[in-house]
Order: structure tokens, then sequence, then C-alpha cells
């Protein structure tokens, strides 16, 4: 049986960014002891997600996506959606992201960030992966193009599509997006004292929809907020979740560690996912 404290799964980290090249190992071996059994290194844009993946092929319990982000999408080009094809073919690949839509920082034109989205929803649909999504402050057309794209997917019924990453929506947005067949991530600023929309969020969602994450090196948690993040301190969100939920911290390790194992189609035991991995 696994022990509480190897249970936990850190969906989204950024562990080839510069900001870890110090101590990256020292980071790595924070995230094992502290249960972390896994974490998901995220692509933003082709040399991050390249980076990603050789990061993912030196640990057994890294993962990658590869993707572009809308700050990076005025870029994005035919050649582009090409290399990511091929770098989607690594086995240590499990999704297409982070994708979508930023209309706060807007470092690229709406329909240029609403077309890159569309063509990496397709190519996710092509490799049969699900996906990460970007949204801030575009809640209505990222829903908008996500019904379009779930509408008929052909394996929406048998698993998640995808995530909707350090999500920043309210409860009916995130209702929709689990009933449209995502899955809702929450990060630190769950645990900031002056949260309440990703409280209400924690407290309403369906636990079999809720993952988890730290967005290292960003949003670190409470008491630890404005200090670089890293994949160890995913504890302390799920300990806040637990909280709000009145229900032991276990009970989130586990069921959240258990959805982002369904999420990215990795197996459900500790023993079974270093094996794939060697």
């Amino acid at each position: 049986m696994t022990n509480v404290l190897g249970v936990l799964f850190d969906t989204h980290t950024h562990l080839h960014d510069a900001k870890f090249d110090a101590d990256r190992e020292a980071v790595i071996q924070r995230m094992r002891e502290a249960g972390v059994v896994a974490a998901v290194t995220i692509g933003t844009d082709l040399a991050a997600s390249r980076a990603a993946v050789e990061l993912a092929a030196r640990y057994p319990d890294v993962w990658a996506t590869v993707g572009v982000d809308p700050h990076e999408a005025a870029g994005f080009t035919a050649d582009t959606l090409a290399a990511l094809r091929e770098l989607a073919e690594s086995p240590h690949v499990v999704a297409i992201g982070e994708i979508g839509l930023d209309y706060y920082w807007d470092k690229a034109p709406r329909p240029v960030q609403a077309r890159v989205f569309e063509e990496q929803l397709a190519l996710a649909r092509e490799l049969e992966l699900p996906v990460v999504i970007h949204n801030r402050e575009a809640h209505a057309d990222t829903l908008a193009i996500l019904r379009n794209w779930a509408a008929d997917h052909p394996w929406r019924e048998q698993r998640p599509l995808g995530v909707l990453h350090c999500f920043s929506g309210d409860v009916a947005m995130a209702l929709e997006a689990v009933e449209l067949g995502f899955f809702i991530s929450l990060a630190g600023p769950v645990t900031f004292k002056n949260a309440k929309k990703p409280v209400a969020v924690a407290r309403e969602v369906p636990l079999a929809a809720l993952v988890i994450e730290t967005d290292a090196p960003y949003l670190s948690p409470h008491p630890f907020r404005g200090q670089r993040n890293e994949p160890a301190r995913v504890r302390l969100i799920a300990e806040r979740i637990a909280e709000i939920r009145g229900v032991p911290f276990t009970v989130i390790a586990q069921a959240t560690a258990a959805n982002a194992r369904k999420l990215f189609g990795l197996p459900v035991s500790d023993e079974a996912l270093h094996s794939l991995r060697g």
C-alpha cells in the first residue's frame, strides 16, 4: 500500500525553468521527500517544450507537456505546429499545453491567440492527448472555444479531455468546464488570505474533478507567498483544500493524485508509475 506521504502529484510546474538551474537536483529531492510521487513540467513555447521533454527524460518521476501559450502566439507558424507534433511523440509527453487565452497581458492580438489555441486543440485531438488550458481574464471566450472542441470529442466519455490550470474563474464556470469533460486545478492562490473565488471552487467542485499544482517557480502558497515556488509545496495546497472541505488531508492527497493519473493516462500505483519509466 502507498504510504500517506507518497500520494501527492504536482500537475503543473516548470522545473526546466532557469530559476532552478542552480539547485534543480535539490528541488527534486525535496519534492520526493515531501511525498510528491510525480510532477509534470509544462511547455510554454517551443524552446521551453524542448527543455521540458529533455528534463522529463532524465527523471523517472517527471513528465512533460508541449505547447505554446498565448503570450507567444504571435510567433506561432506551421513550422511551430510541426515541431510540437514531433516533440509530442516522446514517451515522456502526457499532454498538449499550456495553451489558451490571456486577456490580462494581451501579448498577442486576440484573434491570433484564438487561432493558435484552436490549432493546438486540433493537434491534441489528432494525437489523442489531453490539454492543459491557460485562461486569464478570458473566461467567456475560453469556454466558447472549449465547448466547440469538446462537443463531439471521440473520448469525452472515457477520460478527461484536459485541465483548466491555476483556475481563476468562478464556481459556475468551473462546473460548466467539468460538465464539458475537464478537470479543475487549484494552485497557490487558494491558500492566500484574501482568496474568495478559489476557496468557493475548492468547496463546490466535485472532488472527482479536482487536481492540484504549484505552477512553480510562480505563485508560491502561503506562508511562502512572493518567494520562488517549488513542487514540494503542493502539500500546502492539498492541506488548504482539506481544511476548506472539512476532510482529512489524506482524502484530498489520494483523490487528487488518482485524478492526475487519470488525466494524464498514467498507471494507478506508484510502483507501476516508476516501473513504466525505469
